[in-house]
């Protein structure tokens, strides 16, 4: 099985950390994103993983190397422009013959990634994404009205949207549809698709999840490393 981080982002809004280290090494106890996102790679079978850089792409590959210290197959692919969230996998599509797991390099969650691209494999899907549902606090009270007349009324309610997740398990021919060089992304791969009338497959993740896009993230992050992820020690493949 094989796996794509996406690892050359600016991070900008991570700054200042991200002026010194990128986005995906930015430290989290005694491990870092990226390194957290290997090791649960490696201890669900993949063989091998492919990380797009840019950013700052040679502290990223001297830090990880071939990924023998992690116990699985580490292979770079560097962008010389930005290409987006697609665009990246056209400069792989040699390498990516078979069903691939795609994921965001600031992405931390607990799920089962083994059973994610199993299910995703088996689908008759040609790309399945993952999503989170999320609540957002909404500061007013919602009203409800007929005509001229309030017939219910809610004191602040939560608003859930579902969003994407930033993991994806995409078939070959997928790969197909992404422009050579050129800054694509998922958001646009989606549309192209529907708009094939291709299908998309969708699944919901309930475990944890976090989306490391903002400084308060980060925080975040730091706090959860305790709680979910210290099982995954510097040398424990």
């Amino acid at each position: 099985m094989k796996a794509v981080i996406l690892a050359g982002g600016l991070g900008t809004r991570l700054k200042p950390f991200t002026e010194v280290i990128p986005k995906p090494l930015l430290p989290l106890g005694e491990s870092s994103v990226l390194e957290i996102q290997v090791r649960a790679l490696k201890r669900a079978e993949f063989d091998e993983v492919f990380i797009a850089t840019n950013y700052m792409a040679d502290y990223v590959e001297a830090f990880l190397g071939d990924g023998s210290k992690y116990g699985i197959r580490i292979t770079f692919s560097r962008e010389t422009t930005p290409l987006g969230t697609c665009g990246p996998l056209r400069l792989l599509q040699d390498r990516l013959s078979e069903p691939f797991l795609l994921m965001n390099g600031d992405i931390l969650t607990t799920m089962d990634l083994r059973a994610a691209w199993e299910s995703a494999a088996r689908s008759n899907a040609n790309l399945t994404v993952f999503t989170r549902e999320i609540k957002v606090p909404f500061n007013f009270g919602k009203v409800v009205s007929e005509g001229g007349y309030i017939v219910d009324v809610t004191e602040k309610p939560d608003l859930k949207f579902e969003i994407l997740a930033g993991i994806y398990v995409l078939k070959p021919l997928v790969v197909d549809l992404i422009p050579p060089d050129e800054y694509y992304g998922i958001d646009t791969l989606i549309k192209d698709m529907l708009a094939r009338k291709m299908r998309i497959g969708r699944e919901i993740i309930t475990d944890y999840w976090l989306d490391i896009g903002e400084l308060t993230d980060f925080h975040t992050a730091r706090e959860a490393y305790s709680s979910h992820f210290t099982h995954q020690t510097p040398s424990g493949g």
